[in-house]
């Protein structure tokens, strides 16, 4: 009697969950008239790479171009600078204001000496074409002729410019070039064995040796032209020419 009963009891269990399945399955083949299975595709891409490190900052993300976020993809947002450039552009002013302030001081100084410049300056001829004549010709242009970049005249010379007009007066034609006169004449080997009259000069600077490590020459717009001493008119290496 007590296995009937459970017979009866499964087939009954048996009866509500075919019931069951008969009742919900419609609800599957509901949203299609034509009764086919209702089937879902995923909605985002499938990821296989895991992500490491997750506090790290996203740099860059790709955007639908026909997306719409309410005008906020039109915002003109302004640019900000940081310290840093703050700071550099600062400096770079100030350099700019130094760079201004250091060449108009320069054109000030080149016109103070021309306007210094004697308008009634006599000019003596050399006596002769001796060393002696040479450096006593030089000497009337000390503090009086200004320092001119290209020049070659007593209104105005450079280094070479200076060398190149003393050395016409005795006779000698010269090149206009420091370089250049760095070459010509006779060598000689060392400032030990150089004499008066000689031409000191490299790529950089000419001048004529007076004698004591001293020369004659034209340096710089501030300077004009001034005697100075052999290391302060020469930072670098030179040659020692003789012409006379």
């Amino acid at each position: 009697m007590m296995k009937a009963s459970k017979i009866c009891a499964s087939l009954a269990a048996l009866a509500l969950s075919a019931s069951a399945v008969i009742a919900f399955s419609p609800t599957a083949f509901a949203a299609n008239e034509d009764n086919d299975p209702v089937t879902s595709s995923r909605s985002f891409r499938k990821v296989n790479t895991v992500r490491k490190d997750l506090l790290k900052e996203s740099t860059s993300t790709d955007v639908d171009a026909k997306s719409n976020w309410g005008g906020i993809e039109s915002l003109d947002v302004p640019q900000t600078e940081s310290q840093a450039e703050k700071d550099a552009a600062a400096a770079k002013q100030r350099a700019d204001a130094a760079a201004a302030s250091a060449a108009a001081a320069s054109r000030s100084a080149a016109r103070d000496s021309l306007s210094a410049t004697p308008q009634n300056f006599n000019i003596t001829p050399p006596n002769g074409q001796s060393v002696a004549s040479l450096l006593a010709f030089a000497n009337q242009f000390v503090g009086v002729v200004p320092y001119k970049y290209g020049g070659n005249t007593p209104a105005g010379w450079d280094c070479s410019g200076m060398v190149q007009y003393l050395y016409a007066n005795m006779g000698i034609s010269l090149p206009h070039g420091s370089g250049a006169q760095a070459t010509v004449g006779t060598a000689v080997p060392d400032i030990a064995h150089a004499m008066p009259g000689d031409i000191l000069a490299n790529s950089e600077h000419a001048a004529i040796y007076v004698g004591n490590g001293m020369v004659v020459n034209a340096l710089n717009p501030g300077a004009g032209t001034a005697y100075t001493p052999l290391c302060y008119a020469f930072s670098s290496a030179y040659s020692i020419r003789r012409l006379l």
